[in-house]
């Protein structure tokens, strides 16, 4: 399959648990990482989910297995483990350094 549907996570607090999910239709799976978040915006981009596979209990992201599912920019997608109908989070990696420091929540 040439194109995949990707669901992006736009987080905007891990400590309210504040995000907004945005799908993007037609992605090519062997552009780099780096031009898709421009697609976005310039930032971090983790897994958080893949089709058929488990999720985390976690509302807003899991903290752990950063080395293997924080994407590299200058990986494709592909290579970087997204697939068809795969979730990403993505948020400023200063913001997600300070929750996993004190991963504490706010209502």
């Amino acid at each position: 399959m040439a194109d995949a549907v990707v669901t992006v996570r736009l987080v905007r607090s891990f400590e309210k648990r504040n995000f907004r999910p945005v799908v993007f239709r037609e992605v090519q799976l062997d552009q780099s990482v780096r031009d898709f978040m421009q697609r976005v915006r310039d930032d971090t981009m983790k897994i958080i989910h893949q089709a058929h596979g488990a999720k985390t209990n976690e509302l807003v992201m899991s903290t752990e297995d950063d080395e293997q599912l924080i994407l590299q920019e200058d990986q494709s997608l592909r290579a970087a483990g997204v697939a068809h109908e795969t979730e990403v989070a993505f948020f400023k990696k200063e913001d997600y350094g300070l929750y996993k420091a004190n991963p504490t929540t706010s209502w």
